[in-house]
């Protein structure tokens, strides 16, 4: 997939970098020449100091944060491992969710990588690693067999939206990774994006929040 190149930089002060990422664009340096472009190159052309703390999928669009220095990262990488740092996403997904996530609603199943389909996820209930994510229909739509989302992870694991929402039956439109044909079909890009962002300031410990709508 090709990067939208919409790459915006939100806010920049002394100690992080808030942005909103592309679908289409890497977190970081993948293997090979063709995989050189990334966020974090992107970035580090203007802020020579910028260092990442966190990935988005390629796939997947909206907010990170890039810390300024060593001691920023430490701080902000300290944030999200204690959870501390509180997330939420937009998806839209094939099939119509029953009524009772019209409330929030907790999936709990764990995730392994599905190491002969590397970078495939899969639930597995004995090997895998415990992750949870909350979900709640934003709105639905009977004409076209959709489903508006907002969805919290509670924890962090690869592909864990994906995964979990596959694994309900409601698998998110133009997934390549984990959507039957005809739902990836669907859209022109995977319709995740990364929408609210709040997290403490890695100086002054204030919680400070960003949001960004999502373009889909």
């Amino acid at each position: 997939m090709m990067s939208d190149n919409l790459l915006q930089v939100l806010q920049v002060d002394p100690h992080w970098i808030i942005v909103n990422k592309p679908s289409g664009l890497l977190a970081v340096p993948g293997k090979g020449l063709d995989k050189q472009d990334c966020l974090s190159a992107r970035v580090q052309q203007e802020y020579a100091d910028a260092l990442i703390v966190h990935r988005l999928d390629m796939a997947t669009s909206g907010l990170m944060v890039l810390a300024r220095g060593l001691d920023a990262q430490r701080k902000l990488s300290a944030s999200f491992a204690d959870r501390r740092v509180h997330k939420r996403y937009t998806a839209v997904v094939h099939g119509l969710l029953p009524t009772a996530y019209t409330a929030w609603q907790t999936i709990e199943l764990p995730i392994r990588v599905d190491w002969p389909n590397r970078p495939l996820r899969v639930i597995d209930t004995v090997n895998g690693k415990s992750s949870t994510t909350r979900v709640r229909i934003l709105s639905s739509d009977i004409a076209s067999n959709t489903s508006r989302l907002a969805l919290e992870p509670i924890t962090g694991r690869s592909h864990q939206l994906r995964v979990h929402l596959k694994a309900l039956g409601f698998p998110i439109l133009g997934d390549a990774l984990y959507a039957p044909s005809d739902v990836v079909a669907r859209a022109p890009r995977l319709l995740l994006h990364a929408t609210f962002l709040q997290l403490p300031h890695p100086v002054h410990g204030t919680p400070m929040d960003f949001a960004c709508d999502a373009p889909f």
